[in-house]
């Protein structure tokens, strides 16, 4: 009997399977624990990034800074590949779903994980800020959901469209306007872009993750919500990631147009 290399070894879920992340700038961050959880099951992925986001924001750019992102990878190389890219460009979506099929051959599995924030009240919004809020988080999504169905191999099967939502359908995010009326977008596009790709095997599905511990909460706001979680503790990038994972495997193909709420049984009434 011949036995050929490498026989008996385990296949992870996604082996052969492309999958492009976008939001992945921080170690601390869901998109950064996502691309490590797909990279595990065997994927290969292309990252998109676009730091000054990060910078202008409370939380900061990672420590490391991008380099460093990408080494806790495990670097750029076979499996792993990089693009910096800013959705408030139109064009910018089908750039990064071009460079991932150029740099693996094809796509079959997207998540659009990127998010512009911004806290304005109905008294500081702008008209330039819900513009851009919207550009990035909503228009980027439909974007990059048309590119990645545009270049899908439908003889391969797999394919995979996971978004991200997040609380504003639960409750007010009155602080918070131009995300959450952005990320609201999200959440109302799932069905209808589901129906359009179903007839050829494409799922689409949006994640609400709910509070997850990425570094940037104050301690006041980190312990009033602490308190309304059952656990005692905000959600870990992993258990967001462990997710995605299994939405994005052959074990997930029967679900499609949901909003799927991941929040550990979030009390929001609780202070």
């Amino acid at each position: 009997m011949i036995v050929e290399e490498n026989a008996g070894a385990q296949r992870g879920p996604l082996d052969g399977r492309v999958a492009v992340v976008t939001g992945v700038s921080r170690r601390a961050g869901i998109g950064f624990a996502v691309a490590r959880e797909l990279l595990t099951a065997g994927a290969k992925v292309l990252v998109q990034s676009w730091t000054p986001h990060d910078a202008d924001q409370a939380w900061g750019s990672d420590p490391a800074g991008m380099s460093g992102v990408l080494d806790a990878l495990g670097g750029l190389g076979d499996r792993l590949a990089h693009v910096q890219a800013d959705f408030a460009d139109p064009l910018q979506p089908a750039r990064v779903i071009e460079e991932a099929g150029e740099r693996f051959g094809h796509v079959d599995v997207l998540v659009a994980n990127h998010a512009r924030s911004s806290a304005q009240s109905l008294e500081q919004l702008t008209a330039t800020e819900l513009d851009l809020s919207w550009a990035v988080n909503a228009r980027g999504s439909v974007l990059l959901t048309q590119a990645f169905a545009a270049q899908h191999d439908d003889r391969r099967p797999g394919g995979r469209v996971i978004l991200f939502t997040s609380g504003q359908h639960l409750a007010p995010m009155p602080l918070e306007l131009p995300y959450a009326i952005s990320k609201g977008a999200i959440h109302q596009m799932t069905a209808s872009l589901s129906d359009a790709l179903v007839d050829r095997g494409i799922t689409v599905n949006t994640v609400n993750p709910g509070p997850v511990d990425t570094g940037w909460a104050r301690p006041e706001l980190a312990r009033q919500v602490g308190n309304a979680l059952p656990a005692g503790r905000w959600g870990r990038p992993e258990e967001v990631a462990r997710l995605v994972r299994w939405l994005a495997s052959d074990e997930a193909a029967w679900i499609t147009g949901q909003v799927i709420n991941s929040e550990g049984g979030f009390r929001r009434w609780v202070k």
